[in-house]
């Protein structure tokens, strides 16, 4: 059964398909995949030493030895402090937008349906569970 999110997913791959011009070679869409996912890590790296919205405070995350897998979440941290403003999350949804892109175009150009991809993963998260964890 085909929900509505399959739907805008595949609306948005057979836009990106009707767009796909420029980059139609594979070597061309792997190159940009690769530079729009710098453009995404430089966006979110700006945030933090250019406007400083927020920061990262990092160390070793520590677990109590009983703590359950399912539990896990509530001792893990982020490390991200702050909120981002307005202007850094518009700029870092607009990378993730290209990101998603080229991704949605290597996707397009190898016969995959994204949406597929989006339900089998989504399928094997449901039945691994945390097993699955990478």
């Amino acid at each position: 059964m085909k929900t509505r999110n399959d739907e805008v997913i595949g609306l948005f791959q057979d836009k990106v398909t009707e767009l796909l011009l420029r980059h139609r070679s594979i070597l061309d869409s792997l190159s940009k995949h690769a530079e729009s996912s710098a453009r995404v890590n430089r966006s979110i790296t700006k945030t933090v030493t250019s406007c400083g919205c927020i920061s990262i405070n990092a160390c070793r995350q520590q677990l109590p030895p009983e703590v359950s897998l399912e539990s896990c979440r509530d001792y893990l941290s982020s490390h991200i402090e702050g909120e981002l403003c307005e202007h850094c999350k518009e700029v870092i949804e607009e990378e993730i937008g290209n990101h998603l892109f080229y991704l949605v175009a290597i996707c397009s150009l190898l016969g995959f349906r994204l949406e597929d991809i989006l339900n089998g993963e989504h399928e094997r998260l449901n039945a691994l569970g945390f097993f699955r964890l990478s």
